[in-house]
């Protein structure tokens, strides 16, 4: 028998992530994907954020619908420091990478530090969360929020959410291409953002100030120091304070298309204690950038290392040789990334992933002198 809400349902979805497929950067992506997602799973409030490929945290660009300001900190102290059901760490290596608090919880959210410090405050009843996860990478999450008085998520919505997460992340993933040409726009030097044992700024450099002023806009908080520090700066510090190792790191794009790297590191007392939280903001080295360049366009972990062995020159048959494969599987594997890539020789293979962000600086950035 047709069922005129499953061809609804199938009809939207298919039309979101085609829309999705059309959009011109992540925030046009989350736009017109949460417009639509709406229509299908109806939500009072939402976070669309972009997140570290590597690490999983949060980073730029980030879309906050029908929330006021304030509340990260609570929300992220959470994530990382509380004990919490559907932690996206856990749904970014979960058979489904979608989930929502009151099914968790057998509809006892006041299990849930996030549910008594931040959902209840707020008058929110549920959360419906999700990563979008591509080649075995998170690229974004997703939060969806009701009100108090609404039904809660049910299984079918969950498992349409979480069919999104694929094809939104290979969207989103496409947008990691790395700007064309060396950077010369950015600062050179390392900005510098010191924060004290409660994640309160206490002091940055120059070079900090001007990194953050490439940054697209997304939800941030005042200072102190005149500066509006972004979100995924706070969950930063938040994550080094709670790592075993007390750093964390994160990728984020500027404005200009370039990748900047921030390193997150947690002092210690003699005593052990946690102390200040040093955070440095700086350009991607050119082999970061490459990594992210081939991240970006889909190549497996075995395709990434036939792209590296091509771009030191190796032949097919030594590539062959060095990783115990057959020369025809070699030349598969080429044509897979040619593909991928959109290339069809290997110099331009190299050109595209390696060549752009090795090249020297031009212009009034080239310091030129004659040695006597």
């Amino acid at each position: 028998m047709h069922d005129p809400t499953a061809s609804r349902v199938r009809r939207g979805r298919a039309g979101l992530i085609s829309r999705a497929d059309q959009a011109s950067d992540a925030l046009g992506l989350f736009a017109e994907a949460s417009t639509r997602l709406r229509a299908l799973v109806p939500f009072d409030a939402s976070v669309w954020r972009a997140t570290d490929p590597f690490t999983g945290l949060m980073t730029a660009p980030v879309r906050v619908e029908n929330l006021s300001e304030g509340g990260s900190a609570t929300y992220w102290d959470n994530e990382w420091l509380a004990e919490n059901v559907n932690l996206f760490s856990d749904l970014a290596r979960a058979a489904a990478p979608a989930a929502a608090l009151r099914e968790s919880t057998g509809d006892m959210p006041e299990r849930s530090p996030l549910y008594r410090s931040y959902l209840r405050p707020r008058g929110l009843a549920d959360e419906l969360r999700a990563v979008l996860r591509a080649g075995g990478r998170p690229w974004g999450h997703i939060s969806l929020f009701r009100e108090e008085g609404r039904p809660s998520f049910n299984a079918s919505e969950i498992a349409l959410v979480s069919s999104l997460s694929l094809p939104l992340a290979r969207r989103l993933r496409s947008f990691a291409r790395p700007a064309p040409g060396p950077d010369t726009t950015t600062p050179s030097g390392p900005g510098l953002l010191l924060f004290d044992s409660v994640g309160e700024l206490i002091s940055v450099n120059g070079d900090a100030r001007r990194h953050l002023d490439t940054l697209p806009p997304g939800p941030s908080s005042p200072t102190a120091f005149g500066i509006a520090l972004p979100a995924w700066m706070h969950g930063m510090a938040v994550g080094a304070r709670a790592a075993a190792d007390g750093g964390a790191e994160v990728r984020v794009r500027d404005c200009a298309g370039r990748w900047l790297v921030c390193q997150a590191s947690c002092m210690r007392g003699a005593d052990g204690s946690f102390g200040h939280t040093a955070l440095v903001i700086e350009p991607a080295t050119p082999a970061q950038v490459s990594l992210l360049a081939a991240e970006a366009c889909g190549l497996s972990g075995r395709e990434l290392e036939i792209t590296l062995a091509v771009a030191r020159g190796l032949t097919s048959d030594e590539i062959a040789q060095a990783l115990f494969i057959s020369v025809h599987t070699v030349r598969d594997h080429i044509k897979a990334i040619f593909k991928k890539v959109g290339v069809s020789r290997r110099g331009e293979l190299i050109a595209s992933l390696f060549a752009d962000q090795h090249r020297p600086p031009a212009g009034d950035a080239m310091h030129r002198t004659t040695a006597p």
